[in-house]
């Protein structure tokens, strides 16, 4: 499993921390058990403390990964969010308790065998693309859990997946992922990316794996590092600039300032 490893060693996708009625809304993350670590890359939990006095506009920014969500007190209706090559806005009830499942690259379609580029840019019933893991959630899943209780549910039933999965370990395709991810995402994908592939057929498997193209997923790799860097010098940088307001909504400047 050290191909798979490697990505959580060398990717830590972030969601910006909720300013929006901040005292009012609760966001966490939980890991999950050891033998999930190559392929999930963390449970969360995003909740009202008390009831709002307006709707809430819940921004997701664009991380590169695949996750599973509900809300908690409808478990029966689960959904699958895909890869989004720009940022999302849910906009949210005055009370609401969610859970996602979020999947490091290539992992979901590893696990469940699905086409990730059947996916990209929305959300699906899961009970449509992975019907077995829709049902788990609808009878397992329930209320009078806590977020504890609820991840060790999740991480039984996701082993027990990962345990009867055969996985295409394709050198090729991770190689590339390794090189972006080594890289930051700052290189020249069709020249960088020469791991004994066509890049017609790694465009193929990234849109398969990944959700879409090499190149595209360099910007969002990118873009994911200057959150966690947050460094003054992409200020400057108009092409970059744009890429970081479609995938976040809004300028470097701006989401640093808050």
């Amino acid at each position: 499993m050290k191909i798979f490893s490697d990505i959580k060693a060398l990717y830590q996708p972030i969601q910006p921390l909720i300013r929006q009625a901040a005292d009012d809304v609760a966001y966490r993350e939980l890991p999950p058990a050891a033998p999930l670590v190559p392929f999930v890359h963390c449970y969360w939990e995003l909740k009202t403390t008390r009831a709002l006095d307006a709707p809430f506009n819940y921004r997701v920014v664009a991380d590169g990964c695949i996750d599973i969500f509900f809300e908690l007190h409808q478990p029966q209706e689960n959904f699958v969010m895909g890869f989004c090559n720009q940022y999302t806005e849910f906009l949210l009830e005055h009370t609401f308790h969610y859970i996602g499942i979020r999947f490091l690259p290539t992992m979901f379609p590893q696990l469940f065998s699905v086409n990730a580029a059947e996916l990209s840019n929305r959300f699906e019933s899961l009970h449509a693309v992975v019907p077995t893991v829709a049902k788990f959630i609808a009878s397992d899943i329930h209320p009078g859990l806590t977020m504890e209780q609820i991840k060790d549910r999740l991480d039984i039933h996701l082993s027990r997946q990962a345990a009867k999965t055969v996985f295409n370990a394709d050198g090729r395709l991770y190689d590339a992922i390794r090189i972006i991810l080594q890289h930051e995402g700052t290189l020249s994908t069709e020249k960088a990316l020469d791991t004994g592939i066509s890049p017609r057929q790694l465009r193929r498997l990234f849109e398969f794996y990944i959700g879409d193209t090499p190149k595209t997923f360099c910007k969002v790799v990118r873009f994911q590092n200057s959150l966690r860097a947050q460094p003054s010098g992409y200020y400057d940088q108009s092409h970059f600039i744009k890429d970081f307001r479609n995938f976040y909504g809004a300028t470097p400047r701006q989401a640093l300032n808050g």
